[in-house]
């Protein structure tokens, strides 16, 4: 059945599938194509090099299954899509906070389980098209509980800005990539400091809060 909630647009979302498993492969492309008008399936493929040379890439959104099991590391697939201009929300069987934080570290606009409603794909989708963040509230819930020594539980954007701003964006560029305005990103700031200091952590500087960022697997140490 046709999803009749359509968001206005001028052109559909060009959309690209990438997962090893083809009868999953399949079974997508099929529910996508029928599920929501405003979304063009243009590319279903199997392999990471088979997505980068089809003749539709670059698309607006990747669907990318997170365990295509090649050995390249999903953030410099992230980052590769996004110099290219595309988002990117992973699919997997795995729903372990640490992998997911990594994820969205990394750049991932959405993560997605497996075992999760179908419809939350197209959300995750025209969410990740707009450059809002998208995970389920389950999912969310998970990431929280699972924040370690005396950490405060912070909302998938909150994390989203806390790795963005500890990474060394400036306010602006944090923004920018969220799709937020720059007051928005300075209010989500101020509401991260002062959880964190309400749970005993002083993060009043970019330093501190970097710091916090990594030990809490918010942001991945880079050096």
């Amino acid at each position: 059945m046709t999803d009749t909630a359509v968001p206005s647009r001028e052109h559909p979302i060009r959309l690209a599938l990438v997962d090893d498993h083809r009868m999953l492969l399949g079974a997508l492309t099929e529910w996508i194509r029928g599920a929501a008008d405003d979304i063009n399936m243009v590319a279903a493929v199997t392999t990471w090099p088979e997505l980068l040379t089809h003749p539709e890439f670059p698309v607006d959104v990747v669907l990318l299954d997170l365990d295509l099991k090649d050995n390249i590391p999903v953030s410099l697939k992230i980052s590769t899509l996004k110099t290219a201009g595309v988002k990117t929300v992973l699919m997997s069987t795995y729903s372990e906070p640490g992998l997911v934080r990594e994820a969205l570290a990394a750049g991932a606009l959405g993560y997605l389980v497996k075992s999760e409603e179908a419809n939350m794909i197209v959300e995750a989708i025209r969410a990740a098209y707009e450059g809002e963040s998208y995970i389920s509230a389950e999912l969310d819930e998970a990431l929280s509980a699972g924040t370690s020594g005396g950490s405060p539980r912070l909302s998938a954007q909150e994390r989203r800005v806390m790795a963005l701003y500890g990474a060394g964006e400036p306010v602006k560029a944090v923004a920018h990539q969220l799709g937020i305005s720059e007051e928005t990103a300075k209010s989500y700031l101020k509401r991260i400091r002062e959880k964190y200091r309400l749970a005993g952590f002083d993060v009043g500087t970019k330093v501190a809060l970097r710091k916090r960022a990594i030990h809490d697997g918010i942001l991945l140490q880079t050096d």
